[in-house]
């Protein structure tokens, strides 16, 4: 089963706090298991270019199922999956995508975060992630 709209709303809930708690403003996205987009919320203030960023963090962390900073690190030059961020109608391929597991372990969904560094983008991410847990 997928990821359901109550915890999509759970994990963006943990996200939006924080984000506030570290003073930042974000666009947080979920997508189901089929890299559907579940859930959205752009903060008040938050990069509109950060929009289709956030989207894009979360079916990357969905399509691999694995998080979107991982991929990045595999996609640098003579790496095994260079140039591969030109696939899939464009993906994100730098941290602030992570897949969502249920308690089976099994992957239902993915939480994309973007509107400050890739550190915090992660970290925003992260809490939306371990809300569920």
């Amino acid at each position: 089963m997928g990821i359901t709209l109550e915890q999509a709303e759970t994990a963006i809930k943990a996200a939006k706090e924080k984000a506030k708690a570290i003073g930042t403003l974000m666009n947080i996205a979920v997508v189901d298991a089929g890299a559907n987009l579940t859930a959205f919320v752009r903060m008040d203030g938050a990069w509109l270019g950060s929009v289709d960023i956030a989207q894009k963090k979360a079916k990357t962390a969905r399509y691999f199922d694995m998080p979107s900073g991982e991929i990045g690190k595999l996609s640098q030059p003579g790496g095994s999956l260079y140039n591969i961020e030109h696939s899939n109608g464009g993906l994100i391929t730098f941290p602030g995508g992570i897949p969502i597991k249920n308690s089976d372990g099994e992957i239902i969904g993915a939480i994309g975060v973007s509107g400050s560094t890739v550190e915090n983008d992660h970290a925003v991410a992260q809490a939306g992630v371990d809300a569920l847990s």
